[in-house]
C-alpha cells in the first residue's frame, strides 16, 4: 500500500524532445582539464611572440631578439647561450642569422666555422646552408662554389639528409617534404650560377644541364643560353631558349618566377634575331661583337644569370625520374 502512495506521488515522466528522464543516473563530477589543456597568460605571450618557454641563456636571447627587438644585445646573449652549454644549435644559426641582418656576415662566417664543432650532427646541414647564403652575402665564389661542390659530394655518397632520402624543411610556419633529387637540382643551380660570376662557363654550362636532367626549370633554362652564347655558340643558345615554356612544370608552386623567366627567354631572342639581321654566317662563330652589343643594349639587363630561385612551398608530387638516380653520381 505504502509503496502504491509514492509511486502515485512520484508518477515517472517520459523524456520529451531533447529532455533527460527525471529517473536517470545522476551526472558524473566533471574531471578536473589536464595541465597541458590549459593556457595560462604567459602561454599566450610564448606562442604569439614565438618565443620558447623558460628563463634559460637561450630563452632570454630569444626574447630580446624577437620582443625587445634589440639584435646587438640578442647577439651577445646567444654567445653565451652557446657558451653555456645551452640548445648550442640553435643559438649558433640564431646568432648568425640575425649577425647577417645587421651586416655582419663576415662576423657570422667566422663564427660557424669556430663554433660549428659544438653543434650536433644533424644541424651541419642548416649551417652549411647558412654559410652558402653569408658567402653569397660577401661575395665569397671561391667558398660558396668549393661549399656547394662538398654538398653535392655528400648526396653522391648516399650521406646527405642522413641517410634518407627526403628531410622535412619549414618555409612561413609551414612544414613539407624535400627530395634529394629536388635539393640536387638547387644546388646545381646555384653552383651553376656561381661558376657564371667567375666566367668560368664552360663548368657552369655542366652544372645546368646536369640540373636541367633532373627535371625542367625556366630560370635555369636561360642560364644555359648565356653560357652557350658566351663560348660562341649562338645557334645552340637559340634552340636552347626556344625549349623555355611559358606553363610552370610545378603547378603552382613557383608559377610565377617560371613565367618571369619565359617572358625572359623571349626578350633574349628578339634581341638575338635583332642583332644577327643582316650579319654573315661566319659572325655567328666569333660572338665577342655580339654579346658586346646585348651587354650595351637597352635590354642588358635580361643578358645576366639570375641566381637559382629556391621555391620554399609545398613541392607538389611527382613521378620520379630515373636520369636523377645516374645524375647525383657524378661527381662535382
Amino acid at each position: 500500500m505504502m509503496q502504491q502512495q509514492q509511486q502515485q506521488q512520484e508518477p515517472w515522466v517520459p523524456a520529451g524532445q531533447g529532455l533527460r528522464p527525471t529517473k536517470s543516473a545522476p551526472c558524473s563530477p566533471l574531471k578536473p582539464a589536464p595541465a597541458s589543456m590549459l593556457r595560462t597568460h604567459s602561454d599566450s605571450f610564448h606562442v604569439a611572440h614565438k618565443v620558447p618557454v623558460g628563463d634559460t641563456p637561450y630563452v632570454r636571447a630569444k626574447r630580446v631578439q624577437l620582443v625587445d627587438k634589440d639584435p646587438e644585445k640578442a647577439i651577445a646573449l646567444f654567445w653565451g647561450a652557446i657558451n653555456a652549454g645551452d640548445r648550442v644549435d640553435s643559438a649558433l644559426k640564431d646568432m648568425a642569422i640575425v649577425m647577417k641582418q645587421q651586416n655582419r656576415a663576415e662576423e657570422a662566417i667566422e663564427a660557424i666555422k669556430s663554433l660549428r664543432s659544438r653543434c650536433s650532427d644533424q644541424a651541419q646541414e642548416s649551417l652549411d646552408n647558412i654559410l652558402l647564403d653569408l658567402y653569397k652575402r660577401c661575395g665569397r665564389l671561391d667558398d660558396q662554389i668549393s661549399l656547394l661542390k662538398h654538398k653535392l659530394q655528400l648526396i653522391h655518397q648516399g650521406v646527405a639528409f642522413n641517410g634518407k632520402r627526403t628531410k622535412t624543411a619549414r618555409s612561413q610556419g609551414r612544414k613539407f617534404q624535400v627530395t634529394l633529387e629536388q635539393e640536387a637540382t638547387r644546388l646545381l643551380g646555384n653552383l651553376g650560377w656561381a661558376l657564371m660570376q667567375k666566367e668560368n662557363y664552360t663548368e657552369a654550362e655542366g652544372a645546368y644541364r646536369r640540373a636541367l636532367l633532373i627535371g625542367p626549370d625556366n630560370n635555369k633554362m636561360c642560364n644555359l643560353g648565356i653560357c652557350l652564347l658566351k663560348q660562341g655558340r649562338v645557334l645552340e643558345a637559340k634552340d636552347v631558349l626556344k625549349q623555355v615554356r611559358p606553363a610552370a612544370v610545378d603547378g603552382l608552386r613557383g608559377a610565377d618566377s617560371h613565367l618571369k623567366a619565359y617572358e625572359r627567354a623571349q626578350e633574349m631572342l628578339r634581341d638575338l634575331e635583332a642583332k644577327l639581321v643582316g650579319r654573315p654566317r661566319a659572325d655567328q662563330l666569333d660572338t665577342s661583337w655580339l654579346f658586346d652589343a646585348l651587354l650595351l643594349g637597352s635590354s642588358s639587363s635580361i643578358w645576366q644569370p639570375q641566381p637559382c630561385m629556391d621555391h620554399l612551398l609545398p613541392p607538389r608530387s611527382q613521378p620520379r625520374r630515373r636520369a636523377s638516380t645516374s645524375l647525383m653520381r657524378t661527381p662535382v
